[in-house]
């Protein structure tokens, strides 16, 4: 079975590091990681994923611009949105741009794997 590949964005580099190194860990292989909406784009198109872990609030360029952008590209790209911002608002806003699962920091590992899984059982 070949493995899933994945980027992860997130403008703090030592969560991506951390991250990344536990998706590795649970046979997830990490081909991209970049720092904002803009490096989700690029990296999407240079390595087309199987899965996209995307933080929401970064500067500059957020997830949600990200988000829009790779569904532009790829409407039924995987984008797993990673965030602390629990409001009803954002989780309307990018369930409605289409994202396909939501993660809520801080987070476990086994049920991110868990998603992951079923989101790309298909």
């Amino acid at each position: 079975m070949p493995k899933i590949t994945a980027i992860v964005i997130d403008d703090d580099k030592d969560t991506v590091k951390v991250f990344s190194e536990y998706l590795q860990i649970m046979g997830i292989r990490v081909v991209g990681k970049g720092y904002d909406g803009q490096d989700a784009i690029d990296m999407y198109k240079k390595f087309s994923p199987d899965v996209v872990f995307l933080d929401i609030m970064m500067d500059k360029y957020d997830g949600i611009y990200g988000l829009e952008k790779i569904k532009e590209v790829q409407p039924n790209a995987i984008v797993i949105m990673v965030t602390a911002d629990m409001t009803r608002e954002t989780e309307e806003k990018v369930t409605r741009l289409g994202a396909s699962a939501i993660i809520y920091k801080p987070y476990d590992i086994d049920r991110v794997v868990q998603i992951v899984r079923k989101l790309t059982a298909k």
